[in-house]
């Protein structure tokens, strides 16, 4: 089982940064400085070679299967959908990528097929210093600047504080992303050249149409749970990313491009974790309303009629909890017990004892954490929620009297139009 613990006490949120955000940090790129253009454009044997991964295995990246490109790449599969998968490597410390350290690499696909790579080097989640991210920047521009040449400026993202300065290179069809936002990361990001072009923005999907998918992602099971499914799963990984990680598998779910480094950014997550909550949302709304989309703070009770409301539309709620280690252990140990379940009355008799203990759980504003309710079950009086650390996190359930003893006061949020 993995190590639950050290991720849920780095997640705090709202609870550990109550003060006001100090001002955002201008953003900062190695200088465009004079690079003589290659004699030639490189094969894709060269630019294998120069970032040191078998990315390619001919000139046409976007028409390879996502499981394809997984396999040359050793990169474990993160996540997959009716619609999109994603797969993700927390790399070795001796791992290399054009030359420097990575912590993160990882792609999305869209219907068996690439649409964005992201690689991370050093960066504050992971406790890299401004000399680190300095380092690294210096050594991926001179690794690009000597297989493509010079780069143009560029920006990447939508949102006022998701969109980030690059340098570009083209090849092929590619474009190659370097950014590196002050103090924040070092990313290098391959995406079509089109999409470079419009910025990383995409179609987006009507109000009917998303209505309809969501609808259909809502599944109810003979024994009275209805549940949210479809929903992407990102691994925040050994950092405090749970703000930022819950929030982009929220967003890509309902078709929104987001990454959970860049989001850490717009809500000045802070090194090893704490995210400020308020600025989050405004960010968020920011990056919603380019896609037609509204961010609402809900005003929900834990109570079985009023998460209907939203899990019946296939709407999943963000929620702020307090983590009580103790029942988060338990939980996945009640999870695997209750997929074997057969005789439901017998369950709603087992469950007696833990709706009585809830009144004795303590609760400390040190451990604020950000989760998805994504389901409930009427007989039985639970909630499913679902955490962004991997795939055993997916879908958990615990009483509403535990819910609702863990619970923030007012931490509910929804996405809608």
């Amino acid at each position: 089982m993995k190590a639950t613990l050290p991720l849920i006490a780095l997640c705090a949120w709202a609870a550990a940064a109550p003060a006001a955000p100090p001002a955002p940090t201008p953003l900062r790129l190695p200088s465009l400085t004079p690079a003589a253009a290659p004699a030639r454009v490189p094969a894709f044997a060269e630019m294998n070679t120069a970032l040191g991964i078998p990315l390619w295995q001919d000139d046409a990246l976007w028409d390879d299967t996502d499981a394809a490109v997984a396999t040359r790449l050793s990169w474990p599969q993160e996540s997959r959908t009716t619609t999109q998968s994603s797969f993700r490597l927390y790399a070795r410390d001796d791992a290399r990528v054009l030359g420097c350290r990575p912590y993160s690499l990882a792609f999305w696909a869209a219907k068996g097929k690439p649409t964005e790579f992201s690689m991370i080097f050093a960066n504050k989640g992971d406790r890299s210093s401004a000399a680190e991210m300095e380092q690294d920047a210096a050594a991926i521009e001179r690794a690009f600047k000597s297989a493509l040449g010079d780069p143009v400026a560029a920006r990447f993202g939508q949102g006022s504080e998701t969109r980030t300065k690059a340098h570009r290179w083209n090849w092929k069809g590619h474009a190659l992303l370097l950014e590196v936002p002050r103090d924040n990361y070092v990313g290098v990001r391959i995406v079509p050249a089109a999409i470079a072009d419009k910025e990383g923005r995409i179609e987006r999907v009507s109000d009917v149409e998303l209505r309809q998918l969501l609808g259909q992602r809502v599944k109810r099971r003979d024994n009275g749970d209805v549940v949210v499914t479809d929903i992407p799963m990102v691994d925040q990984g050994p950092k405090g990313y749970c703000v930022p990680a819950t929030w982009e598998r929220y967003l890509r779910y309902l078709g929104i491009p987001a990454d959970m480094y860049v989001l850490a950014m717009a809500g000045q997550t802070k090194a090893g974790g704490g995210t400020y909550a308020g600025l989050m949302a405004e960010n968020v709304q920011s990056l919603v309303s380019r896609y037609g989309r509204k961010l609402s703070r809900v005003d929900a009770e834990l109570k079985i009629m009023s998460l209907a409301r939203y899990i019946d539309k296939g709407l999943p709620l963000m929620w702020g909890v307090f983590v009580e280690k103790d029942l988060y252990k338990e939980l996945s140990t009640r999870a695997v017990e209750r997929r074997k379940v057969t005789d439901w009355n017998g369950w709603i008799e087992q469950l007696k004892p833990k709706r009585k203990a809830a009144k004795q759980i303590s609760v400390s504003p040190m451990n604020a954490h950000l989760c998805m309710i994504i389901g409930y079950n009427g007989r039985t009086k639970e909630v499913a929620t679902s955490d962004s650390w991997g795939k055993e996190f997916e879908e958990r359930w615990l009483t509403l009297e535990e819910a609702a003893a863990l619970s923030q006061p007012g931490e509910f949020w929804e996405v809608k139009w």
